[in-house]
């Protein structure tokens, strides 16, 4: 399974491959047709600007500025590089961790049979200050989400294919022993199985220590139905989401960081220039926003930044 992550950095990195060959031809524009530059100018800001948007402290090293200025932005970079690398492992490991336990402790026969048992069995609704209908999604197999079967063997010669929906559990039900049938885990699987109360009958602890909370959802919340072994698994699924969180978290300040290198990188390029040349300063005007995203929980989509001169 590839991570998410590993998506988001791998995009950024392109983005950035395509932020410095996009700079690099206004600046080459800007060098032919001269409409920026004046042949006696001494201030020409858009080079360390290009250099730490693409390395943060390049920048500075240009400029020549004091040490611990690019050091504090190479150190962010390798903080957050790190960071990255880190968080992702701790993921992955304990993705690997909880889908294992879920192989080990989740299976089709164990839901087909709790299904057909809660359908029969006389539940006390009123001791369990709950109505039928809310305890209704773990009584059926049938439901608003569905698994894939994978039928191997003679079964594929019978039903004539591959794979079946879990909707179709009734027909598999004679051959649940069989080693021809299995499940297609793949991420579906294993967030449906932790997500949804329509498969808590596949916990093997299910028959004899299946639970009910009551999530706080509008006026009147909503009942999730556990087993100690699934409160296990979604436990342990969250932590693996947390540390992708803070994966997604570590990008964005390395993209801050390289953002913020690069206006400094100006703004010093700027002092020094007019430190030798003994003129006055040249207004840079700077614009420095935050993109709003409405999917975001934040509202924050991304940093946006215009730097005229």
């Amino acid at each position: 399974m590839v991570r998410n992550t590993e998506h988001i950095l791998g995009s950024y990195l392109i983005s950035r491959s395509i932020l410095f060959l996009s700079l690099s031809m206004v600046l080459f524009a800007q060098d032919s047709t001269k409409l920026v530059l004046e042949k006696d100018s001494t201030f020409y800001p858009g080079k360390p600007l290009l250099l730490s948007l693409v390395v943060p402290g390049l920048g500075q090293v240009y400029n020549k500025e004091p040490l611990w200025k690019p050091g504090v932005f190479i150190a962010t970079e390798i903080v957050s590089i790190t960071s990255i690398l880190y968080a992702n492992k701790k993921a992955d490991e304990i993705r690997m961790d909880y889908q294992k336990f879920a192989d080990e402790n989740w299976n089709i026969k164990d839901w087909w049979n709790f299904t057909q048992l809660i359908n029969v069995e006389r539940i006390e609704y009123d001791s369990l200050n709950v109505t039928s209908t809310e305890l209704k999604a773990m009584r059926d197999y049938v439901g608003t989400h569905h698994l894939r079967v994978h039928l191997k063997g003679e079964l594929v010669n019978l039903f004539n294919t591959e794979f079946l929906p879990s909707d179709s559990l009734h027909l598999l039900s004679g051959y649940l022993d069989s080693d021809d049938i299995g499940m297609v885990k793949d991420r579906h699987f294993y967030e449906n199985i932790g997500k949804y109360d329509q498969f808590v009958g596949g916990w093997s602890d299910a028959s004899s220590e299946w639970y009910w909370e009551r999530k706080d959802v509008g006026e009147n919340g909503e009942i999730v139905i556990k087993t100690p072994k699934k409160q296990k698994y979604i436990d342990n699924r969250y932590k693996s989401n947390q540390w992708l969180s803070f994966a997604k978290f570590s990008i964005s300040a390395m993209m801050f960081n390289h953002v913020i290198s690069g206006l400094e990188a100006v703004w010093a390029n700027r002092s020094i220039k007019n430190e030798k040349s003994g003129e006055d300063a040249k207004k840079v005007d700077l614009d420095l926003g935050l993109l709003f995203n409405p999917s975001n929980s934040y509202g924050v989509g991304g940093l946006s930044f215009r730097v005229n001169f």
